[in-house]
């Protein structure tokens, strides 16, 4: 896949699911914690897994304001949940799981559908980053 780089974000991560992430610019620097359904702690620190899903969140719904933006569509509000899930998988190690919940107030299910499954299928970077490595499922709410 060739693509031209416009962005480039850079975290370090050290001790892991009970450790600390820092970008070089200092902007992001959270305390990570093991949750309690992996058999953690939990407490008041984050995990790779809500980080996932704040990105892919973020992400998808800007990509389906870029979608409506293109096809000349108003879009005053729109909100995106992405659920992660994490687990063992069958063939070994663990997998994810992510459910993405789009609601779009203004328009009809049908027209919010066209919309995310466009974004899902041809703008999205993490929709692109996760086809044919996990499951993703899109529902209009």
């Amino acid at each position: 896949m060739s693509i031209q780089t416009l962005y480039t974000a850079s975290v370090t991560a050290t001790g892991g699911r009970e450790g600390r992430v820092i970008s070089d610019d200092g902007k992001l620097d959270l305390k990570l914690a093991l949750p309690k359904g992996l058999g953690g702690p939990g407490g008041d620190a984050t995990n790779p897994e809500q980080l996932f899903a704040g990105g892919y969140a973020a992400c998808f719904e800007s990509a389906i304001r870029f979608v409506a933006r293109e096809r000349g569509i108003k879009l005053e509000s729109a909100f995106v949940t992405a659920i992660v899930g994490v687990g063992p998988r069958a063939a070994g190690g663990f997998g994810l799981t992510v459910a993405l919940k789009v609601s779009l107030p203004d328009f009809d299910k049908s027209v919010a559908t066209e919309l995310a499954t466009y974004a899902h299928e041809v703008v999205c970077p993490y929709s692109h980053a996760t086809r044919g490595n996990l499951d993703v499922t899109i529902e209009i709410i």
